[in-house]
């Protein structure tokens, strides 16, 4: 059997990779993860399974595992999350990589990095190619996560020039749809949350800022297909998102129509360093993987919207 590591394994993006992998019986995949951000009830379905384990440990800790792959997924993703501890932030994206990347030089493992579109910042190109090397405030208050993810992409290329590691280096753009905290924070969820409950919808500056969601299943198949790519050479940077883009009204007037909420929109200042466009350049990961989003908004907010459903009641 293929034995895989998922640090991060019951976060949002951790546990919708875990439930893809352990469907093929070829796999035995390990989760790990200290439950700082992520749920257990995210991993509970997959408890029972011979070819699954969840091990509750931390990443800035050094691990030793026999493994085939490692997909590090491991920090807090969302800006309330983040923020909320930042020198943990910094440690967990810096640190984690160095402890996963040493177990894949250790093992002669295939590491894969999940890296973000916070790398690019405030973009000054648009859409974003993974060629741009950003605008990136690096003291301010999102500094922690976007500054550890370069540091962390940093760290890969390193330990591959440096150790001839076998890496593999993503970066995700928004990604939505179950076993998302339903207080993450981030847009999407914060809408729906908001709609269900019959709150106002908060909409920071003028609502005009945009951005692109990927529907996390669309997501998994392409992070899936950047692993298992043996194109010699083919590391990356690259792009997972859509690029289909929207604007902060647009996907308030969805999240009302689709849940039928009487909700209006509240508008507040726009927090430090938001990018005001965001939206991936993915013409790399067409090439190199024959992959693109094929799930449409609307239909991800549907389904999005009934899990929250469950959840809250």
């Amino acid at each position: 059997m293929k034995r895989i590591l998922v640090a991060g394994g019951a976060g949002f993006l951790g546990s919708n990779l875990c439930k893809r992998l352990v469907a093929d019986e070829d796999n035995y995949v390990i989760a790990l993860d200290n439950l700082l951000t992520g749920k257990e009830r995210n991993i509970q379905p997959l408890m029972s399974l011979d070819n699954f384990e969840f091990i509750r440990g931390d990443v800035m800790d050094p691990v030793e595992f026999d493994v085939d792959q490692i997909y590090n997924a491991a920090c807090p993703a969302s800006p309330p999350a983040y923020q909320k501890d930042p020198i943990n932030t910094t440690k967990t994206s810096v640190l984690g990589a160095i402890n996963l990347l040493e177990l894949a030089k250790r093992k002669n493992a295939r590491y894969l990095q999940f890296s973000t579109s916070e790398v690019y910042g405030d973009a000054k190109v648009h859409p974003q190619p993974e060629e741009y090397w950003g605008n990136v405030n690096p003291i301010g208050l999102r500094s922690c996560y976007d500054e550890g993810k370069r540091c962390a992409e940093s760290l890969c290329f390193d330990y591959w020039r440096q150790c001839g590691v076998d890496i593999k280096v993503i970066r995700i753009f928004n990604t939505y749809g179950p076993n998302m905290d339903p207080n993450d924070g981030r847009v999407i969820s914060n809408f729906i949350i908001q709609a269900l409950k019959g709150e106002d919808i908060t909409v920071y500056g003028t609502g005009m800022q945009t951005r692109s969601f990927c529907y996390v299943d669309d997501l998994i198949e392409g992070i899936v297909r950047v692993m298992n790519n043996t194109e010699k050479g083919f590391v990356g940077p690259v792009n997972l998102g859509n690029p289909g883009e929207f604007n902060m009204l647009e996907l308030a007037e969805k999240v009302i129509a689709f849940t039928g909420s009487n909700s209006k929109l509240r508008y507040c200042k726009l927090p430090s360093d938001d990018p005001v466009q965001r939206k991936p350049d993915i013409s790399l990961a067409k090439e190199k993987l024959e992959w693109e989003p094929v799930v449409r908004l609307d239909d991800g907010l549907v389904k999005t919207i009934e899990y929250y459903r469950g959840i809250i009641g």
